[in-house]
């Protein structure tokens, strides 16, 4: 069977053309599925997994706005509190149950935080702040409190999921009572 050279020419091009507009529309539709449907942002840290950040952030806005700090300051001053948090929860964590240990171990811990500040404070801005020490320890040391027992009770009231798939924990399904007994497999009968 013989086919014109021009007939085989504007069947593939009739056929290229379907394809990439068929291609086009797949594409338009998964644009449009993307704007539709938000995921979620899984590199934000959450209070329930992150108390520690939420802490120390807490402390950096407060003393944002008492120093009146500029936002290269402020930027440096959240490093510095978010470190600084850190080990304060690690020396509670590690010397729970003594108090007077903890309050010398996190003293150590806020002259560490005074010399870092000193670098970057301007000298208004860091009298203030070492007039306001003992606010500000007494601040993070009462939230502290408050959101341990507030993450246990709320932790305890809505477990968290036990897996990434946000899977949550429940009772076992429990077997039907009522089962046939004997063999129902292929050699029943």
């Amino acid at each position: 069977m013989y086919q014109n050279p021009t007939t085989m020419t504007t069947k593939s091009a009739f056929a290229s053309l379907l394809l990439a507009l068929m291609a086009g529309t797949a594409s338009a539709q998964q644009a449009s599925r993307a704007t539709t449907v938000e995921p979620q942002d899984k590199t934000q840290s959450s209070p329930r997994l992150n108390p520690v950040q939420v802490r120390a952030d807490r402390l950096s806005n407060q003393m944002v706005r008492d120093l009146r700090l500029n936002n290269y300051q402020a930027a440096k001053l959240r490093a510095v509190n978010a470190d600084k948090i850190a080990k304060m929860a690690a020396i509670e964590r590690k010397n729970a149950g003594n108090p007077s240990l903890i309050d010398a171990e996190c003293n150590g811990v806020c002259k560490e935080r005074d010399k870092e500040l000193q670098a970057f404070l301007s000298n208004d801005q860091y009298s203030s702040y070492f007039g306001s020490r003992a606010t500000y320890y007494k601040y993070d040391k009462d939230y502290a409190a408050q959101s341990a027992s507030i993450l246990l009770t709320n932790s305890v009231q809505n477990p968290a999921p036990a897996r990434a798939n946000d899977a949550t924990i429940a009772p076992a399904s429990t077997k039907p009572a009522n089962r046939p007994a004997g063999n129902l497999g292929r050699n029943a009968r």
